[in-house]
């Protein structure tokens, strides 16, 4: 059974509350580094895998995509796109990421952000992939750093009078499930090492373009806990073409 926590109405109202639900990829601490790694969107047919609220769907729009199908598996997020984020050429569809086909070669461009942590195989995801893009064709995605998810907690270790002391780094080695808190709520994760990500990609015939861990943005340092973000990696984000 894939997880589908954002349909939860508590979740999806404490997701609403953050940042970037509100102010969109300028509330993205990562925004800044991932845009460099975005292609030319002019002309070129776009999927977004894990849409969200569709920012990155108009992002593209408003480049000159010129078709972006922006799938999620939760009908609030869909919704919720359809109403903040549309454009002519963009049409969203409510499904799991995992069970969607499309012909070979049917994208020049395929994104993901901070999707694929919830998905629990990856390969033959990427394998799919692989086939609906075009030679020569784009896949960005952000994941959260395999730092970040090795532990499950994803929260700092304590003092006693609750100073932060470090951020742990456990069974990294151990591929699978983890129970995180996130939002104040559990949720189900999965760890993978920086290895299966990044020789995922290469036995299914991508060419590494760039490997980023985004630091926080200078403008966002005085936010109230984003120094302590300069102490651990939370985000990775890759850029590849298809061989």
């Amino acid at each position: 059974m894939k997880e589908n926590k954002y349909d939860n109405e508590i979740f999806f109202q404490k997701y609403s509350q953050m940042l970037r639900s509100q102010k969109g990829l300028k509330g993205a601490g990562e925004w800044s580094e991932l845009q460099k790694l975005l292609p030319d969107f002019q002309g070129k047919k776009v999927l977004d895998l894990g849409c969200g609220y569709g920012w990155h769907c108009k992002y593209a729009a408003d480049n000159q995509a010129s078709f972006v199908l922006g799938t999620d598996i939760s009908q609030k997020m869909i919704e919720t796109a359809k109403k903040i984020n549309p454009a002519a050429q963009i049409d969203y569809r409510c499904a799991a990421m995992e069970d969607l086909d499309f012909p070979d070669e049917t994208f020049d461009v395929v994104l993901s952000s901070l999707a694929f942590h919830y998905i629990k195989d990856f390969e033959p995801l990427v394998s799919n992939i692989s086939k609906w893009i075009k030679p020569v064709g784009s896949f960005v995605f952000s994941v959260e750093h395999p730092v970040f998810t090795s532990y499950g907690t994803q929260d700092w270790y304590y003092d006693k009078n609750g100073k932060i002391l470090h951020f742990p780094v456990d069974n990294y080695y151990y591929e699978g499930s983890r129970e995180a808190i996130f939002l104040g709520e559990k949720v189900i994760k999965y760890h993978r090492t920086l290895t299966t990500y990044l020789n995922t990609l290469l036995q299914n015939g991508f060419e590494l373009q760039h490997i980023v861990e985004p630091q926080p943005p200078k403008e966002m340092m005085d936010m109230d806990g984003m120094k302590d973000e300069m102490r651990r990696p939370m985000m990775l984000l890759v850029s590849a073409v298809k061989k």
